[in-house]
């Protein structure tokens, strides 16, 4: 069911581009003449922190976002996917990485990973909707690692939850993303947009 007004809770690591990403749905929402606002909750300037944002369509006044209150998740990475549930309403959409990117305690050997599986069940119990794109291995085969996230954004416009289309977002990339990436994130915008039709989840 296509939202005129919606909000978008967005998380990630530092160093994937989330905030970028983040950007770029913000600038596509104003291309096609719907109020947003949008901020940045939490973003650690290293590589591997978590990075959180919200992106606020239809006319809200202030871009906070309590638990419960978003009705759409976008999770650049599974175990943040995971960590952000708590901030998706009843009954909400999520749009996932399926690939982790171990933060520095997974990595040091202090904490055990979870399995796309636990996140899978968890998200399956808090969502009406969920779907999970393998966005480093689009981003990979795309020619730009960081690309990937436009992917999950061509599944998000593809998907019918928001008044946007892959031709919007195809359009807002051309238009605000450098020339030299511009590419490789059309490429993988499609591919996200494919796998979405495709019915991946």
């Amino acid at each position: 069911m296509m939202n005129s007004r919606a909000r978008i809770f967005l998380t990630g690591v530092g160093g994937q581009g989330s905030l970028t990403a983040t950007s770029l749905l913000s600038r596509l929402a104003l291309d096609r003449g719907i109020a947003v606002v949008s901020g940045e909750i939490h973003g650690m300037a290293q590589r591997g922190g978590v990075v959180e944002s919200t992106v606020l369509l239809g006319g809200w006044q202030s871009p906070a976002l309590a638990w419960g209150e978003a009705d759409i998740l976008l999770g650049f990475e599974p175990l943040e996917t995971l960590r952000a549930l708590p901030y998706l309403k009843p009954g909400g959409a999520v749009f996932s990485a399926s690939e982790f990117i171990p933060p520095a305690s997974l990595s040091a050997g202090k904490a055990a990973p979870p399995s796309l599986s636990l996140v899978r069940e968890a998200v399956g119990a808090a969502a009406s909707r969920a779907w999970f794109l393998p966005l480093r291995a689009i981003g990979a085969g795309a020619g730009l690692p960081a690309s990937g996230n436009s992917a999950l954004l061509g599944a998000l416009c593809a998907s019918g939850e928001l008044p946007l289309t892959p031709e919007d977002l195809a359009a807002a990339i051309r238009r605000h993303l450098p020339s030299g990436v511009v590419a490789a994130n059309l490429a993988a915008a499609a591919r996200g947009a494919e796998l979405l039709q495709g019915g991946t989840d």
